[in-house]
């Protein structure tokens, strides 16, 4: 099977499987579904700042640009952040990213740490290591200042357009799966926190260093067609928590 299919495999079992884990959870387990899920929140981005420090070719038949393999890995965050608010709510939401935000503090401080250590001298690897794990002071603090401000806003957004609609949608006579409320807060909040993570990161990380707006534009494109693709596992979440809620309060037990 050629690369550029397979990673496309992975990434629908992966989020297919998130998804149901997730709903599993949420619906049988609600009492540790918060942590379930910050947990998933957690590993996100910590495998999105590693995949960070490669470089891909992101090939859209048409057009080639480059972006980084984490381009993959920021749609399962911003959409495990509107799982956690759509059934705890934003002050939840808010508490989910402060913890996950503490986390990569301290997965830096790791690597800073491990980094003053001396090598063993049949390690063969230290060069490589420390080019892809010693990262500069800039890139790391844009790195924060943009998860905070662009995680924050999205939950912010998601909220309000939830708030905003949530007489329409709950007249809304369709399936869940078809409900355009529902499809607007999801696909909404993403694009917002996806565009500004890629002008504040980059802008914040590279300006002067490096031509920004090519990076800029790749990013945007990439994060924003991979994010508007998993806005459909968000849907199906919410109609299998409707199915689950439904079922609560028609037995009044848990289904």
């Amino acid at each position: 099977m050629p690369d550029g299919i397979l990673v496309w495999v992975y990434w629908l079992i992966g989020l297919s499987l998130v998804t149901y884990l997730s709903v599993y959870i949420v619906r049988r387990h609600r009492e540790y579904a918060f942590a379930a899920l910050t947990g998933f929140y957690i590993i996100y981005l910590a495998a999105s700042q590693i995949l960070a420090t490669r470089v891909i070719v992101f090939d859209l038949m048409t057009y080639t640009f480059f972006a980084p393999a984490s381009v993959f890995v920021f749609p399962f965050t911003a959409q495990v952040i509107d799982m956690i608010n759509e059934v705890y709510g934003r002050r939840r939401a808010h508490v989910a990213v402060l913890i996950a935000f503490s986390t990569q503090v301290l997965l830096m401080l790791f690597l800073a740490m491990g980094n003053t250590l001396a090598p063993a001298p049949f390690f063969g690897y230290e060069e490589a290591w420390q080019s892809i794990f010693a990262l500069s002071l800039r890139i790391t603090a844009a790195s924060w200042v943009t998860f905070l401000i662009t995680a924050n806003l999205d939950v912010y957004i998601f909220a309000g357009l939830k708030e905003r609609f949530k007489q329409r949608e709950e007249a809304f006579s369709g399936s869940t799966l078809a409900n355009p409320y529902i499809w607007l807060r999801s696909g909404a909040s993403d694009a917002v926190n996806l565009t500004l993570d890629s002008v504040l990161f980059v802008t914040l990380a590279f300006f002067g260093a490096a031509p920004v707006l090519p990076l800029i534009l790749g990013q945007i494109v990439a994060k924003n067609i991979i994010g508007l693709l998993d806005t459909p596992w968000f849907v199906w979440y919410k109609s299998m928590i409707g199915r689950g809620e439904t079922g609560r309060n028609r037995t009044g037990n848990s289904p």
